[in-house]
């Protein structure tokens, strides 16, 4: 089965059973702090690693996780842990924020830029976000500095990427003339 396909799955369980104990938004919580985890490289590497056994894996889960999550994420994560679903964990966490955003009409925007911009600029962006067609009612903007890019900006939302940024602009013309000859 697909990776894809588990994590829709899994994550579709945790959701239902999320609903039906009125715990979705505590577990959608949960399950950003599993993100986040599954986000740092070491514990990443453990849950992907074949050579740990599972009983290391299952005791380390239990350090990071037994006190801060609900009893039911807890049980969760600890049932993927047993079936030996770790190595999910990361895209099963990915698909639950992403049907959780679909569910509650949310778009998660991530705006990256070379320098820090003014609270009033993401309000205009995030207005006119919200008169597209493409995005949903609610909008999350997430922004990003990186001065790399030189200039512009970099908007990445769902599947779309709109990159303006300096670099991406250059790079094209890079290429451009490369070709030409």
């Amino acid at each position: 089965m697909s990776q894809a396909r588990i994590a829709t799955r899994y994550a579709k369980s945790l959701i239902d059973l999320a609903k039906d104990q009125n715990k979705l938004d505590l577990i959608f919580h949960d399950v950003q702090q599993v993100q986040t985890a599954c986000k740092n490289k070491d514990f990443l590497m453990l849950c992907k690693s074949p050579i740990v056994p599972s009983g290391k894996k299952s005791k380390v889960y239990r350090i990071l996780f037994e006190k801060i999550l609900d009893p039911l994420s807890f049980s969760f994560f600890d049932i993927l842990l047993r079936k030996g679903r770790e190595s999910n964990m990361p895209e099963i966490a990915d698909e639950f924020v992403k049907q959780y955003e679909e569910m509650n009409h949310n778009t998660r925007v991530r705006l990256t830029t070379a320098e820090k911009l003014d609270a009033a600029i993401v309000g205009d962006l995030e207005s006119k976000l919200q008169q597209s067609s493409t995005t949903r009612d609610n909008i999350t903007i997430e922004t990003k500095v990186r001065p790399d890019i030189i200039g512009g900006f970099i908007l990445e939302y769902e599947d779309k990427l709109y990159d303006a940024s300096v670099s991406n602009q250059l790079r094209l013309v890079r290429k451009k003339l490369l070709s030409q000859n």
